[in-house]
């Protein structure tokens, strides 16, 4: 038998080793996920807008989901799908985050806020809406949730901020229209309404 390895000879051994350690790792990591002690709770009791809602959550479920299809909380939109837009931003217990990049699972003891649980108990709007409205900031319109819980989460804990704090606040939130100064404008207006 000939002793020199031929190429053909060396590829044909690591599809064969690589074939190998696959079914390995395969093989240990269903081992121990059957074997896994941890139970993940389904029927997830979440505080959203003021109201508990009990929901099935996979254990994979990202927020943006869970809001947007199983809760029927729609204004939140999912365009990036990856922490990079900010039209899906929420508050949880009134800071500013993005739906998609969060499990349901690590939210239960939190309060969620969307863009449907801003209006006011008469059923107003809420300042930065209406502050968006007279400056006429939406364009198309698709990031304006976002913008809007941006905003709202930079006026409860600076109810009179600068137009670079504002700036800074909305930073994480793309406007494909390019409207970022109108969305300024009425953020500043927003803060004039709240004093």
């Amino acid at each position: 038998m000939n002793s020199k390895l031929s190429r053909r000879r060396f590829i044909k051994g690591v599809i064969y080793s690589s074939a190998a350690a696959a079914s390995g790792a395969s093989y240990y990591l269903a081992t121990a996920q059957t074997n896994s002690n941890a139970i993940v709770e389904r029927l997830l009791s979440l505080t959203v807008n003021g109201r508990t809602r009990l929901v099935d959550v996979a254990p994979s479920e990202t927020l943006a989901f869970t809001l947007r299809n199983k809760l029927g909380l729609t204004g939140l939109k999912v365009a990036c799908n990856r922490g990079e837009c900010g039209a899906c931003t929420i508050l949880l217990d009134d800071v500013a985050n993005y739906s998609c990049s969060i499990l349901t699972h690590t939210v239960k003891q939190k309060s969620i806020t969307t863009v449907e649980g801003l209006k006011t108990a008469d059923g107003s709007l809420s300042a930065v809406q209406q502050g968006f409205i007279e400056e006429l900031a939406p364009q198309c319109g698709f990031c304006t949730p976002g913008q809007v819980m941006a905003a709202t989460a930079l006026l409860r804990t600076n109810p009179n901020p600068t137009r670079t704090e504002a700036r800074e606040a909305l930073a994480g939130n793309l406007c494909r229209c390019g409207a970022y100064d109108h969305y300024l404008n009425g953020v500043m207006r927003a803060a004039e309404l709240l004093s």
